[in-house]
């Protein structure tokens, strides 16, 4: 079931908050959209849901549009969270699967499952309340993947949560991605898009700036990263031909280099000068790309 998105616009007065924007994501992918605040992202997955109207183009899923009558087929994590804080874990789940058009004994069977999962089965009486931020997210997870849908569509899954409970999260969407769900998710962090990701869009100001397979951007984008760490002083590299970044660090420098003849030519250039512990060639990270492509870190 392929999710289409084609020369979809959404102006609110004289704002446009998505400006034309075609996208085609396969079925049982996880695809991961990128941008600050402001760029897009939230009201496109709103229009893609049906909770908001597109001024402009036409998005369809599997050759349709979606509607109330697929609702059962569909979660959604939002960004801004929306339990009942006076409800309990159960009374909440079993209402919100019942919505989904979920039996009470599935329901039951679900969330404890989930629960199990996410090591908190004793949060199952207690009130939504009662519980840290970082519960509170896990038990909107689980009412977004209660009911198995084919889609589903996180925005922000991670904020407010430890980098255990990331890790915890992280491994539940895998496994629901390889149990066939097709996963559309946003982040301000890059390094979970690249984890997790190996198709991504890249939002400035409702337009995609990035498109595509995240191998082929990386690839396309040319420059690359060299890593040293030794015990000499670099700043020499700064003004070295074909490098266009330096950064100082603890250990050495990282260095951003226009193609792999400077890696050799600065490798000559540091031979003798001292002990060098890594001469390391990397690929650009995603964040260095959003960098580039929209001027300002998010991380």
């Amino acid at each position: 079931m392929t999710l289409v998105l084609k020369e979809v616009t959404k102006r609110f007065q004289e704002h446009t908050a998505v400006d034309r924007l075609s996208l085609e994501i396969p079925e049982k992918e996880m695809f991961g959209f990128l941008g600050g605040n402001g760029a897009g992202k939230t009201t496109t997955f709103r229009m893609i849901l049906g909770l908001l109207d597109s001024t402009e183009g036409e998005i369809s899923w599997n050759g349709e549009s979606i509607d109330y009558d697929k609702s059962h087929l569909i979660g959604y994590l939002p960004e801004e969270r929306g339990l009942y804080p006076k409800l309990t874990v159960k009374e909440q789940l079993v209402y919100l699967g019942k919505l989904r058009g979920m039996k009470k004994h599935a329901i039951l069977t679900e969330l404890e499952y989930w629960l199990e999962r996410f090591k908190v089965p004793e949060y199952m009486t207690k009130k939504v309340e009662e519980l840290s931020k970082g519960n509170q997210q896990k038990i909107q997870f689980i009412s977004a993947v209660i009911h198995k849908p084919e889609l589903l569509i996180l925005d922000e899954p991670f904020s407010g949560l430890d980098p255990v409970n990331v890790e915890m999260m992280k491994e539940a969407v895998i496994d629901l991605k390889d149990q066939g769900t097709s996963i559309v998710f946003s982040s301000h962090q890059m390094h979970h898009v690249e984890q997790l990701c190996e198709n991504l869009c890249i939002l400035q100001k409702g337009s995609p700036v990035v498109h595509g397979a995240l191998k082929d951007i990386k690839r396309s984008f040319g420059k690359k990263n060299l890593i040293i760490h030794g015990d000499i002083d670099f700043s020499f590299l700064k003004d070295f031909q074909g490098v266009t970044s330096y950064q100082k660090g603890a250990q050495g420098c990282k260095l951003q280099i226009d193609n792999e003849q400077v890696f050799q030519d600065i490798l000559s250039a540091i031979q003798g000068k001292g002990f060098i512990r890594k001469f390391d060639l990397e690929e650009p990270s995603l964040n260095d790309i959003f960098i580039a492509k929209v001027g300002a870190s998010y991380e």
